[in-house]
């Protein structure tokens, strides 16, 4: 048997959650507390060779080698910011790729905006990911790989799943990565310090709200259902009027909003009129809202709002007493929109 199909019959120990992994270890006949023991030295030292967790027996790590390996990342290509903006492309198994990207916030900290699939199937006219098509799901050891990869080298105090792909088109993976991330023995993050970005799967999204805690962010960008059916083809399945009772519905972490996050697109969606249907969408729902200029893209026919439609846009919403960020453009000198790296090095438009 040669080594590919031997590694394929093993267990990669970053697909199991924590609870998986104390059944994993009970069918060896291990104890619960060596599960502990593992997730330390994966996750917390960053150990992917058995024979270095020297506080298991030696006759255990042979074991686990037969029966399990621990993958990992190194990134095939890095670009670098002004503003300290890091995009960067990881190689996966089977050639394909997908995107991390590490942005630098005030007071030191950095949030780590990581990727759920290759490629994307939603479809989002203003999205280069989306015109790569849906390749496949990441698993959830691929997801996790993308913070291990980074956190050798950056610190990462917050982390958005709000890269390459529907995170609810991938919710099983999704969901098993955020019980890896969360777990006290593993990468041990709060609730308030992750965040998972959707397009308006609505099953989904009550799915998700009834088996994790997870900060919620609604990708919404349109406040009629005629431009966000163009815009967003997830739409015309769940339109507006369903995804806004959906967001009512979804079970916030104490003292937490949804995010909603629209992008302003210059005579699409940035007029004083959708702002004020946009105050209408969100009567009665706990959110805020995150203003983002269209980053403009070769391919795509959009362009970014001026200054002064993005400033009255903000204007109206903070009048009205809704929360209102603008948020600060990051590298903007590098291939830092979804999907720009992998297209520029894979020679797609």
């Amino acid at each position: 048997m040669n080594e590919m199909s031997e590694n394929n019959q093993r267990v990669d120990l970053k697909d199991l959650s924590p609870d998986a992994l104390v059944d994993f270890l009970s069918g060896m006949g291990k104890e619960k507390f060596r599960a502990v023991q593992i997730l330390r030295w994966i996750y917390q030292r960053n150990v992917t060779d058995f024979s270095a967790m020297t506080d298991l027996a030696k006759d255990f790590r042979e074991d686990l080698a037969r029966r399990a390996t621990i993958s990992t990342f190194s990134e095939e290509a890095v670009e670098v910011s002004k503003d300290g903006t890091r995009k960067f492309l990881f190689r996966l198994d089977d050639g394909k790729s997908v995107e991390t990207v590490l942005i630098p916030m005030e007071g030191g900290r950095n949030t780590l905006c990581i990727s759920t699939q290759v490629g994307c199937a939603m479809q989002c006219s203003f999205c280069l990911t989306g015109t790569f098509g849906l390749e496949r799901n990441l698993s959830a050891g691929e997801i996790v790989n993308q913070v291990c990869a980074v956190r050798k080298n950056f610190p990462v105090n917050n982390i958005v799943l709000m890269g390459m792909g529907e995170p609810l088109h991938n919710l099983d993976n999704v969901v098993t990565a955020l019980e890896i991330l969360y777990a006290p023995t593993g990468f041990d993050y709060g609730t308030r310090r992750i965040t998972l970005s959707t397009c308006g799967l609505v099953p989904e999204m009550l799915e998700l709200g009834r088996r994790i805690k997870v900060g919620l962010a609604v990708s919404l960008n349109a406040t009629t259902d005629e431009v966000r059916d163009e815009l967003m083809p997830v739409n015309r399945r769940y339109p507006l009027a369903e995804l806004m009772k959906a967001c009512r519905q979804f079970p916030l972490p104490p003292h937490q909003r949804i995010t909603f996050e629209y992008i302003l697109i210059r005579g699409v969606n940035d007029s004083q009129e959708d702002a004020r249907r946009l105050v209408k969408l969100l009567h009665g729902i706990k959110g805020k809202v995150n203003l983002i200029p269209f980053n403009e893209h070769a391919g795509s026919e959009f362009k970014a709002p001026d200054e002064q439609a993005i400033r009255s846009f903000q204007t109206y919403l903070l009048d009205r007493q809704i929360v209102a960020i603008r948020r600060a453009g990051k590298g903007q000198d590098i291939s830092a929109a979804c999907g720009q790296l992998k297209g520029k090095l894979e020679g797609q438009p």
